[in-house]
């Protein structure tokens, strides 16, 4: 098990609740981690206020001044690297990223995504998986690679889809879940335990199913 404290960047779009509950656990001692620093493609969202009440330094650069996705995802790397993190944790970061960046931090990039991938990659997951009269929904916990929420699974937590649920009430249900699996992925992370290995996940040297670890099963 890992005795060091883990750096991490943290990269935002929006709310930064994640973000939060990260913030919380380091704060608690659950995670040995140091959240070094927070991004943001976008100004003014909520996530960059839970940084400064957190005294975490934050960045904004927009996506919007560079010609490129390459231009952008560039000075992405300049920023990250200068914080020397160990982890990047993606947390609702709402930019389709380069292979030239996704390999740059392949083993040590995680995201997490509103469905029970392979099922319902992209947007609006959760009125996809109403439309399709779905029993249940959930969220997942992935390494990043250069396919879009297909990096190797590492854990999934699912929600019941009941007959009243909307794409706004299973959004709430999905989210509650997201804030228990993501710091257990990361806390794997920091530990040392959890590791990318030719393409798929591992937890304490044993190869994880293709579904990763259900939250159900899984053992803190």
């Amino acid at each position: 098990m890992s005795s060091f404290t883990t750096r991490v960047v943290v990269m935002i779009s929006g709310s930064g609740s994640n973000l939060q509950a990260l913030i919380d656990a380091q704060e608690s001692n659950e995670l040995p981690i140091k959240i070094c620093a927070v991004i943001s493609n976008k100004d003014n969202v909520k996530g960059l206020e839970r940084a400064a009440n957190h005294n975490i330094p934050a960045f904004v650069i927009s996506h919007k001044a560079f010609p490129t996705r390459e231009d952008f995802d560039a000075r992405l790397m300049e920023i990250i690297d200068a914080q020397g993190p160990d982890l990047v944790v993606l947390a609702g970061f709402m930019r389709i990223l380069t292979p030239g960046f996704t390999e740059h931090y392949e083993g040590r990039m995680l995201n997490i995504h509103p469905s029970l991938l392979p099922k319902y990659q992209g947007l609006n997951t959760h009125q996809r998986a109403l439309d399709a009269g779905d029993k249940e929904h959930g969220v997942s916990v992935h390494f990043v690679t250069a396919e879009l929420d297909g990096g190797p699974l590492v854990l999934q937590a699912r929600v019941s889809i009941a007959a009243d649920d909307n794409a706004d009430t299973l959004a709430a249900k999905a989210l509650k879940q997201e804030h228990v699996i993501y710091p257990l992925a990361v806390k794997w992370f920091s530990e040392g335990r959890l590791q990318l290995q030719n393409n798929r996940s591992y937890l304490d040297n044993k190869e994880l199913p293709l579904e990763g670890i259900d939250l159900n099963d899984a053992e803190y």
